[in-house]
């Protein structure tokens, strides 16, 4: 089976929502753990302590694993949710507000372009209440590959151009959707079995000329294999683009957007609401790729994020 590098172009394009006057507080959860769930690094664990620690994970596996670095996700503890959820900020876009095991957490997408250092949301309680609560994100570096290819590789026609930019404002209003539904859980299936790319965030140099970063992962597999949703949410968008070929754009609730490429076929419809396991589509090699692979994109509040930090097991057959 044929593994392709070849990323999917779309830009994360999100309209600007109206700034609402928004609303310190307790620390972002510990880098790569569920909240909560600290173990020393190297510590050997007794029977009790390795059960609490199970259990805790366990408790928490409905949130992705913590990695505030640009292009990941900071989890903010945000208090009890005995009491109503509250409106929490990043500049002007809604973060989602989830509760789990008793609190009320900000999961907040960070994008690529971030610049390591302090950041901050806005949180408003239910009471009228308002505070900043902030967070540090940290450094990250990622990959950067130079590549010397022929020019019509590179540079797009004129037809080919103006195709992009009106798709580009399609893609704008879908990837701007806001619905305030909670999503079931942010722990996601494989929407394909086979090896996951690491290549998120990557970034191309191709004949001097720097790209976009690559917005998602690639999961190689044969053409034709089913894709299955990740977790349950609603058709928003399905299209033939030009870079990323039959694409299907599913909403999961509260910003939470997830976005499937290169599909040799679609078998959803925009609207349709979709059950974990439900198939959207078949793996292909549509749009700008040279073979079949499906570019598997996760979006919080606007930032496309590394898709990893949600992943468990693949789903189970639900045709």
């Amino acid at each position: 089976m044929m593994r392709t590098r070849l990323r999917c172009r779309l830009e994360p394009l999100v309209p600007k929502v109206p700034y609402v006057a928004p609303p310190a507080a307790p620390p972002a959860v510990d880098r790569d753990r569920r909240p909560g769930c600290a173990a020393r690094p190297g510590a050997l664990l007794g029977a009790a302590s390795l059960a609490a620690l199970l259990a805790c994970q366990t408790a928490h596996a409905a949130l992705p694993a913590a990695r505030p670095v640009p292009g990941g996700v900071a989890i903010l503890d945000l208090g009890p949710s005995t009491a109503p959820p509250p409106s929490v900020l990043r500049d002007t876009r809604r973060v989602l507000v989830t509760a789990d095991a008793g609190r009320w957490y900000a999961v907040v997408g960070i994008p690529l372009s971030a610049t390591p250092g302090s950041e901050a949301v806005s949180v408003a309680a239910a009471d009228g209440s308002r505070r900043t609560q902030s967070f540090a994100v940290e450094p990250k570096e990622y990959v950067t590959q130079q590549l010397t290819v022929a020019p019509k590789h590179v540079d797009l026609s004129p037809a080919d151009l103006a195709r992009y930019e009106r798709e580009r404002v399609t893609l704008e209003r879908v990837l701007g959707t806001w619905t305030e539904r909670r999503p079931a859980t942010l722990a996601l299936a494989a929407p394909v079995p086979g090896p996951r790319s690491s290549s998120f965030g990557s970034r191309r140099v191709f004949n001097g000329q720097t790209r976009s970063p690559h917005t998602g992962m690639d999961l190689a597999a044969a053409a034709g294999t089913p894709v299955q949703a990740p977790v349950a949410g609603t058709v928003i968008d399905t299209g033939d683009y030009f870079f990323n070929g039959n694409t299907v754009i599913l909403d999961h609730g509260q910003g939470f957007i997830t976005l499937y490429c290169h599909l040799s076929r679609i078998d959803v419809r925009v609207g349709q609401a979709i059950e974990a396991g439900q198939s959207l589509g078949r793996v292909g090699a549509t749009g700008r790729v040279t073979g079949p692979h499906l570019h598997f994109g996760v979006m919080l509040n606007g930032a496309w994020v590394d898709p990893e930090l949600f992943l468990g097991q693949a789903p189970a057959p639900n045709p």
